[in-house]
């Protein structure tokens, strides 16, 4: 709250305190409601910060964990030596127990595009029809990928920011018995849904032996993913998301179902042939020069993991959503997905009376806080603010408080504290060990 003399120098239009410097253009504050303070109008601030200091919650790249940051500095092996076979054989069973398989899991330096690329022309033949089901910009990047390859393909196009509906896919392949792979998004990074996978590939199974692959860059790591169980066929994901990375790993997962069609397929690949990095594996080696220094740091956020249990990790990021979708739904804001089609790792704001742009642009300057724009026909429209891998509820009040801040500064009238305040209560009823 304002003091009566912090009311006076805005009045004025210049305050300065702290190494703070406002500007003011707005009409007059008011005092209100039981003594909680509106602002109407737009202030425009020049705040004097710590230049280096970064806050980073996009959906990816996201934070590192300092213990990574320093595995990741240890001085350089030789790829093709024995300590190197030993990194790579305590790495399998922690990263196989977040991917829910039982198989080798491919690790590709390169983005995770390229892990995406990588599931096209493995498990695709050159004269297949495949389905790619879009609910946003990271399901078309399939459909790019096909084009490049001249992969002939269907697709569906999902409403942005709903989830597939297992049942429809099913009666379209049903329908459509020449599809021999199904490709779709676990958590759309542009949109924050979270696709119902699990009933995807049982609605699947049930009319159609059709692969089926998802891109779980944004969510592996962060909710539950059980390959085997349920019956996916493909699981791709990367390094800078859920898993506390820098960008420059991707991993890839195969069923026994797809590395029957992947042993088989003649499509044309090189450095993405999944055959050459299963093969070394099994040798405790890699087909390529892999990056050591990421891999130093994958073994120590699997340790972390490991640490937390992968139960809590799921709860964690559960909680920070919730807390997250909590904040907004009581300052009145829009969110773009709905609670039962929000992702555990990022969330999609779509605000219908003030300016996306101008709202990160402020919390970017003001705080360094960087959270995310939309993409294709959301660009400008929405903002994607992501809570997934090193980061904790402690760090959404944060950035909630940040938020608010933001907000009155663009000029939207709210009450301030009203989003902390609710995201402090799921956490009290929720996040609190009885």
């Amino acid at each position: 709250m304002l003091t009566n003399e912090a009311i006076l120098c805005y009045d004025k239009g210049v305050a300065k305190k702290g190494g703070t410097a406002i500007v003011l253009s707005f009409s007059p504050l008011t005092l209100v409601r039981g003594g909680w303070l509106f602002f109407v109008g737009k202030i425009e601030r020049r705040m004097i910060m710590l230049a280096d200091q970064q806050i980073l919650r996009i959906p990816g790249p996201s934070p590192i964990p300092p213990s990574v940051q320093r595995a990741m500095s240890q001085p350089m092996i030789g790829h093709r030596g024995q300590n190197t076979s030993e990194l790579l054989r305590r790495i399998a069973p922690k990263l196989k127990k977040i991917f829910g398989t039982s198989q080798e899991i491919a690790i590709i330096t390169a983005s995770g595009t390229a892990g995406l690329e990588a599931a096209v022309v493995n498990v695709v033949k050159p004269c297949d029809v495949v389905l790619v089901i879009v609910t946003g910009a990271f399901g078309d990047r399939f459909t790019s990928i096909c084009k490049a390859y001249n992969i002939s393909y269907q697709r569906i196009d999902i409403e942005w920011g709903k989830a597939l509906d297992p049942d429809a896919i099913k009666s379209y392949v049903q329908e459509h018995p020449e599809i021999k792979a199904i490709f779709s998004t676990y958590c759309e990074t542009s949109t924050g849904v979270l696709n119902p996978i699990k009933e995807l590939s049982e609605a699947v199974r049930q009319v159609s032996e059709a692969l089926i692959v998802v891109d779980g860059v944004s969510c592996v790591g962060g909710v539950e993913t059980k390959m085997d169980d349920w019956g996916i066929d493909v699981m791709v994901t990367g390094s800078q998301k859920a898993l506390m990375l820098p960008a420059g790993l991707n991993f890839v997962a195969a069923s026994a179902r797809a590395w029957d069609v992947i042993e088989h397929n003649d499509q044309p690949r090189f450095y993405l042939d999944l055959k050459r990095y299963r093969d070394n594996l099994l040798k405790d080696t890699t087909p390529f020069t892999p990056a050591l220094s990421l891999l130093f740091g994958l073994e120590q956020a699997l340790n972390l993991i490991d640490e937390e249990g992968l139960d809590e990790v799921y709860k964690r990021h559960t909680l920070m959503m919730e807390m997250t979708r909590g904040a907004f739904h009581a300052l009145e804001i829009p969110l773009l997905t709905s609670d039962s089609d929000g992702s555990p790792t990022v969330t999609a704001v779509k605000p219908d009376d003030f300016d996306a742009e101008e709202f990160r642009k402020v919390l970017k300057q003001e705080f360094g806080l960087s959270i995310a724009g939309g993409q294709g026909h959301l660009t400008g429209k929405v903002v994607r603010i992501g809570h997934m891998g090193y980061c904790s509820p402690a760090d959404v009040l944060q950035i909630i408080g940040m938020v608010e801040i933001g907000l009155v500064l663009i000029g939207k009238e709210i009450v301030l504290g009203k989003g902390t305040a609710a995201a402090q209560k799921i956490y009290l009823n929720q996040g609190v060990l009885k």
